[in-house]
């Protein structure tokens, strides 16, 4: 396969996202044929391209931290299963630091890599699946936040991510999701905080705007 990086790169276009437009993502202009390109690039690959595209829930919480940089600006953030980096690099433009992005999809990571140096943030990309470690301590530490976009796709997965969040909830980081709606989205204990009406691929999504909801998961 080709390098990651150089992937990312040959198979999208560097645009603003639709919601956030000061933020630039390198984005897939044809959904399908990206997904197409890395199951033929990297066969038997487990991860979808989900780096690709701008997801409503992202784009919603991106909108959130942006407006409401008081949320983040000073303190560490934590991205679960950050895809494109998106909502990484909005806390960071809000003055978010350390930042991170955690995935398990390479191609995520140079995905994220490629998309802070194109908005000129830091953020750092770690691979790996921290879904059944203890909250982060930096983020802890810091009074900081776990930020988790569109991550509600399959029971299994949300079971999972629930569980981490929860954790981090009750160890006292802000813990907030972005979520359009999704067959698995946990909405008991949730606590409703921001709705907003995404532009999105239609291709992906059988629609172009998605009602979106960021989400609170408060300390129990």
């Amino acid at each position: 396969m080709t390098e990651p990086r150089a992937f990312v790169r040959e198979h999208t276009r560097l645009s603003p996202v639709p919601l956030v437009p000061e933020i630039l993502l390198h984005q897939a202009e044809e959904a399908i044929a990206l997904w197409e390109r890395t199951e033929v690039s990297s066969p038997g690959r487990q991860a979808p391209p989900f780096w690709g595209f701008a997801w409503a829930g992202g784009q919603a919480l991106a909108r959130y931290v942006l407006d409401n940089p008081a949320l983040v600006s000073g303190r560490g953030v934590l991205d679960l299963a950050a895809g494109s980096g998106l909502v990484a690099i909005a806390a960071a433009k809000a003055g978010a630091a350390p930042v991170t992005a955690v995935d398990i999809d390479p191609l995520s990571l140079a995905a994220v890599a490629a998309n802070a140096s194109a908005n000129a943030v830091a953020v750092t990309a770690v691979e790996r699946d921290i879904l059944d470690d203890p909250p982060d301590t930096e983020v802890l530490l810091t009074g900081g936040a776990v930020l988790a976009g569109d991550v509600f796709y399959s029971r299994e997965m949300a079971r999972r991510v629930m569980s981490y969040l929860r954790r981090a909830a009750a160890g006292g980081a802000k813990v907030l999701v972005g979520d359009p709606g999704r067959a698995y989205l946990p909405r008991s204990g949730l606590r409703e905080v921001a709705t907003y009406d995404v532009p999105v691929v239609a291709t992906l999504e059988d629609a172009a705007v998605k009602h979106t909801t960021v989400w609170q998961v408060p300390a129990e």
